[in-house]
Formats: C-alpha cells, structure tokens, sequence
C-alpha cells in the first residue's frame, strides 16, 4: 500500500502522522505536498493497519496530521484531512 511515517496514539486515538520537509515554498512547500492522491493513499495504508490490527467491524477513533519541516522550522498540524 504505502508508508506511514509514525503512528501513535493520543488517548484512545490513533494518530497517523506524515513528515515532510522541504527546502523551499515552491510548489505549496511541505504542506502544498500532501495533495488529495497523497491523502487517499495515506487512508488506505492506515486503513491496511487497522484491519491487520483489529480483527473486529469497529476501529478505534483516527486522525491524520502532518509534521510539516522548513529548516529550522517545524509546523505540526492536528487532524490535518
């Protein structure tokens, strides 16, 4: 399916989390990176991880973030899709 750099958990949630950095703003940057074909690809991956992990209907709660890296600089955005 694909990676999914960390998943952990915040109290009962499951949180995936994608790290990108980048050197420059163009082209949206790290942010401008996680496009909708990233993100579906993303959900499915994490969606593999659940059904390997839960031999049940029902899932935990989930979230998405992103760990966005310019330099020196670090943007962690909660439940980002």
């Amino acid at each position: 399916m694909g990676e999914i750099d960390l998943i952990m958990r915040d109290q009962d949630t499951f949180v995936f989390v994608e790290v990108r950095a980048r050197t420059s703003g163009n082209w949206g940057g790290a942010l401008g990176s996680i496009n909708p074909s990233k993100q579906k690809k993303l959900s499915k991956t994490a969606e593999y991880f659940l059904q390997t992990h839960f031999r049940t209907s029902t899932y935990p709660p989930c979230r998405f973030d992103v760990i966005a890296i310019k330099g020196e600089q670090l943007e962690w955005l909660k439940a980002a899709f």
